[in-house]
């Protein structure tokens, strides 16, 4: 007779992650957790608990690498408290600092680049052997297409789909593509699996993310283009809302705006990032098109479109910019009418183009006040823009409970804006036509109607 012991129950390591910068780094987050998770590693949210403390960073500007230096501060009190637990950087200012992280920051253990994350479990296990562990090797094909990201939203209705990687753009003041490598397209069976998935779970809305999204490019049995994919993802279901970002103005063909006509479940809302609205700057920014293309692709979103909502970046003081240069880009938000702006001074990236080549000349005082004048001017457009939806219907969906009342719920309409209205009987994930009555700058303020 053979006995069998009972194998020892598994020892699960705790792993908690903090996240910065864009949503694309989310996705990462996501990618990151799931490999864990296959390696002995639990998700908390208790970071006194944890043997690993990951912080995905950000580097597009100088503010959020501080920001994570000052929250690696913070850390010092948790070493002192817990010697055993380990500390990471990963992500883009993982990718723009490499080793000198590990000498500038003490007490961080682990360098991990966006395309290294499948080596983590090999990497702790040198930190765990008192090595430091680096890896910031980028990648010509890793898309991490394979991977089931870990969901770590907390209203189960929204979510992201990453559907490529990387940036060949090269703007002057940009570190990107030094960060997250050159531009590759995942495999989209593996896009329209997961965004499945996510539909069966109960999401109905997700948006397709990249650097680019327009370049989106797979040519492994046979082409297959951004609005092919686009079109593909519509199809899923009526029900499953759809969203894109980022586009890049050079590349919005109108061959995309009739594919969104076509399906009413790709939502309207575009965000077409301008930088500014100078063809000069623009030139300097080497952002590859003009101030009246740009407005010629405006034209046609709102031709195509009617009654799209168009949303951008805008960058105050890079270099060289002038006075007549920064009234361009008012002008010509004035003459678009956005709904919302990304709106930020320059700030200088070291190794970019801009950094090399240019002289950082407007003065802090100087983008200071013109980015004042661009947010003032964002907000007067963002009240006007929502009082013209005062008196309308929009169907929304439900997304969660509003934060000033827990009698009121919020969603947001095709157009990307957000409502708040009486909870009643609905709950997230419902769809809902909601009465506009009235509005701030950034809310649309309703009530539910018919059935």
């Amino acid at each position: 007779m053979v006995f069998f012991l009972p194998l020892p129950p598994m020892e699960f390591r705790k792993l908690y992650i903090e996240t910065y910068g864009c949503q694309m780094n989310v996705v990462d987050s996501e990618i990151v957790v799931a490999i864990l998770q296959q390696n002995n590693y639990q998700l908390t949210e208790d970071m006194d608990e944890a043997d690993l403390v990951l912080v995905n960073t950000c580097s597009i500007r100088d503010n959020a690498e501080q920001r994570v230096r000052s929250r690696l501060n913070e850390f010092k009190s948790l070493k002192k408290r817990n010697r055993e637990v380990s500390v990471g950087i990963i992500g883009c200012m993982a990718e723009r600092l490499k080793e000198k992280l590990l000498e500038e920051e003490q007490l961080v253990d682990l360098v991990v680049g966006p395309d290294a994350y499948r080596e983590l479990p090999s990497l702790l296990q040198e930190v765990e052997g008192g090595q430091k562990g680096i890896n910031t090797i980028l990648s010509l094909e890793e898309t991490y297409g394979d991977i089931r990201p870990v969901r770590m939203d907390r209203n189960h209705v929204t979510s992201f789909v990453s559907i490529m990687r990387g940036c060949n753009n090269f703007c002057a003041y940009c570190v990107v593509p030094g960060t997250r490598g050159r531009e590759r397209s995942r495999d989209p069976e593996t896009i329209i699996r997961e965004t499945t998935e996510l539909y069966q779970k109960g999401y109905r809305e997700v948006t397709l993310l990249g650097q680019n999204v327009n370049s989106y490019r797979w040519e492994q049995n046979g082409e297959l283009n951004f609005e092919n994919l686009l079109e593909r993802v519509a199809k899923i279901d009526p029900d499953l809302r759809v969203r894109f970002a980022t586009s890049h103005p050079k590349d919005m063909s109108d061959s995309l705006l009739k594919t969104m006509a076509t399906h009413p479940n790709i939502c309207r809302s575009i965000h077409l990032p301008v930088q500014s609205g100078s063809t000069s700057v623009l030139k300097r920014m080497k952002r590859k098109y003009t101030r009246e293309h740009y407005m010629n692709r405006i034209e046609s979103i709102k031709k195509q479109l009617p009654g799209a909502s168009i949303s951008t970046d805008i960058i105050a003081g890079f270099c060289g910019e002038t006075e007549e240069e920064h009234e361009e880009t008012l002008s010509l938000m004035e003459w678009a009418g956005y709904d919302f702006s990304y709106m930020f001074k320059y700030s200088e990236r070291p190794d970019t183009f801009a950094a090399l080549r240019y002289s950082n000349d407007v003065s802090e005082e100087t983008k200071t006040r013109r980015l004042n004048e661009i947010i003032e001017l964002q907000m007067k457009l963002s009240l006007e823009s929502k009082q013209r939806d005062v008196g309308h219907t929009y169907e929304v969906l439900v997304e969660g409970t509003s934060k000033k009342s827990k009698d009121e719920l919020f969603g947001r309409t095709s157009q990307n804006k957000v409502v708040v209205f009486p909870k009643g009987e609905l709950k997230p994930g419902d769809y809902v036509n909601v009465r506009v009555d009235n509005c701030t700058s950034a809310t649309l303020i309703g009530r539910p109607v018919g059935a």
